[in-house]
């Protein structure tokens, strides 16, 4: 089934996949796993680059830029004003006016803060950025982000690297439903299930880290979740059948020998 590809902006991707940069057994797997995921944007934590590298090489060296376009996200910040300062840092150093807007409200659930997400991303629209804000599962919440002007809207699916999957998914359809930008569920996919899940509801993208990093193969899980959210895509596409309470037979009896009149 043909379909086209996911514009954000001005921006477009030939695949509904965003992957992450953190926690992988070493560089190389992250390297393999971003190849077999067939991802088209790698997003970055501008905040945990690590500029002291003995050899002299940060995270942005090993993300190819000729084949993926990098969104950098302000992972770490707490207030609006932190957010919207890395946000000129990372524009300053890649060159590009996307951001994954983060402003995480608790330590403990990295929950985000809402009202500071909406002063950021407010802010950051004015300045000329492509804002992509990670929120909670709030249809209110997200309307009021893509009346500020956001490019996409980003609900969790769950709290960041739980793997509980699409918690809500009511609340996400309602949000894709009222929504005239494109929806990424972030945060929250455990496995390809989950991914699947996300896309059939309906969402434009997924975005994942933990649940192809912290995979015992994440190379293997980096493909499953390719296939998940093509599966997912096309499903969705296609229409699922009317679920019903009682059993329906697939082959009709009407006008079968026997059958009654």
């Amino acid at each position: 089934m043909d379909d086209t590809p996911l514009r954000i902006g001005s921006y477009e991707l030939t695949s509904r996949l965003i992957v992450g940069t953190g926690k992988y057994p070493s560089l190389d797997v992250m390297q393999r796993a971003h190849a077999a995921s067939g991802t088209s944007m790698v997003t970055i934590a501008i905040r945990r680059i690590n500029l002291d590298d003995p050899t002299g090489k940060t995270m942005l060296d090993y993300v190819d830029r000729t084949k993926y376009e990098i969104l950098p996200n302000t992972a770490g910040c707490t207030t609006a004003k932190d957010a919207i300062l890395t946000a000129q840092l990372a524009r300053e150093l890649l060159g590009t006016n996307l951001v994954k807007l983060e402003v995480i409200g608790d330590p403990e659930t990295l929950y985000p803060d809402t009202a500071e997400t909406i002063a950021a991303a407010r802010e950051l629209v004015r300045d000329g950025f492509t804002v992509l804000p990670y929120i909670v599962d709030d249809p209110t919440a997200c309307k009021r982000l893509e009346d500020a002007g956001c490019a996409a809207v980003m609900p969790l699916g769950a709290p960041i690297g739980s793997g509980l999957g699409i918690c809500n998914p009511y609340s996400i359809a309602i949000i894709k439903q009222r929504s005239s930008v494109p929806v990424i569920v972030d945060a929250g996919v455990g496995t390809a299930s989950d991914a699947a899940i996300a896309m059939e509801i309906g969402v434009d993208a997924v975005l994942m880290n933990t649940g192809i990093a912290a995979a015992r193969d994440p190379v293997a899980m980096a493909q499953a979740m390719r296939l998940a959210v093509e599966a997912g895509r096309i499903a969705y596409r296609a229409g699922r059948m009317e679920k019903r309470l009682y059993a329906n037979a697939s082959s009709p009896l009407a006008g079968m020998i026997g059958s009654p009149r």
